[in-house]
């Protein structure tokens, strides 16, 4: 796989995390015309535009606003603390249900991106004020996540297990559980908690 070395090479190669990068049927291809406009209207913002994650991440003094990302339905404008602004033209989505923080603007064809790019620029600029702020999104805390009966049974026949487990970050306790209950059948939690045990063990999150 071809890993990036700055925001040029994600443009014209990818992210670099699947097979597919450096090769024509890379996601970013799809989207090179509405990425080159975005990526050009966020740059206009004064905005220093970095490579972080394998993606074009856009800071201000040297705090994180947010990123361009290419998807196989959609290309996005994905801010950090999206949850804190305003969004008075309800333009923004969550990337997915659990989202706390991150909101993006989702875009589908170059008509959308050009429709939308007047509203861009303020959002971005609300985005780096909430950044100077200083505020934070407030998380939920790790009791606000319910166990799953399935983990709390294997506790209870594993202390150790149980042990390990709240010695975890709780970003990583967030992760395990998010992941055990979205199984919807019991018999697959399960089966999800028993493969997630020697990382559990060793102290590792679920994307470690």
């Amino acid at each position: 796989m071809l890993k990036p070395k700055n925001a040029d090479d994600y443009f014209a190669n990818g992210c670099g995390r699947c097979p597919l990068g450096g090769t024509a049927d890379c996601k970013v291809h799809f989207w090179e015309k509405e990425l080159r406009v975005l990526r050009n209207a966020v740059l206009e913002t004064g905005l220093v535009e970095e490579l972080k994650w394998g993606v074009a991440c856009y800071t201000h003094q040297k705090k994180n606003i947010l990123i361009l990302s290419a998807f196989k339905n959609y290309c996005s404008v994905s801010f950090f603390k999206g949850a804190l602004l305003q969004d008075e033209h309800g333009i923004l989505t969550k990337q997915g249900e659990n989202s706390e923080a991150g909101r993006l603007i989702k875009f589908t064809n170059l008509k959308e991106v050009e429709k939308l790019l007047p509203l861009l620029k303020p959002y971005i600029y609300e985005a780096i004020e909430v950044e100077k702020s200083g505020a934070k999104v407030v998380s939920k805390k790790i009791e606000d996540y319910p166990q799953p009966d399935e983990l709390k049974a294997i506790f209870k026949t594993n202390p150790a297990l149980k042990k390990a487990f709240q010695a975890l970050t709780p970003g990583r306790q967030r992760g395990y559980l998010l992941h055990f209950s979205q199984a919807k059948q019991s018999s697959t939690r399960t089966s999800r908690i028993e493969k997630c045990i020697p990382k559990i063990m060793k102290g590792l999150g679920f994307h470690d």
